[in-house]
């Protein structure tokens, strides 16, 4: 009985693990509007700006592990966005961008992939 109930929660963890993911990147997106709306500038962009940073930061990292499941490919070009996603939100705390909309979509397009 102890072993039914382990595989289930090992065959469960992939499908949590993408859930929070996913929950994440709503947060970063509801984020972001509010800062779209409230302007580069304000506290509100610095706080998105700091959780997609750390976000992607986290993605990056597991995305580099040997032991991550994805194929080699889409773990390279997950990658790819999420160095995209950091080049972006620096160029809005450098002042040289105040699009805020690249961020989202790109967000929105992730999250949707993972439901």
């Amino acid at each position: 009985m102890y072993k039914f109930y382990y595989d289930e929660v090992l065959d469960d963890s992939p499908k949590v693990a993408r859930e929070n993911e996913r929950t994440a990147l709503e947060k970063s997106i509801e984020l972001l509007q509010s800062a779209q709306q409230r302007g580069a500038q304000s506290r509100e962009a610095v706080e998105a700006i700091y959780f997609v940073r750390r976000l992607w930061g986290i993605f990056i990292e597991d995305l580099a592990k040997p032991e991550n499941g994805l194929p080699d490919k889409l773990r390279a070009d997950l990658v790819s966005v999420g160095l995209w996603m950091m080049r972006e939100t620096e160029e809005i705390r450098q002042g040289r961008s105040s699009n805020f909309a690249g961020l989202i979509d790109v967000s929105r397009t992730i999250s949707e992939g993972l439901r």
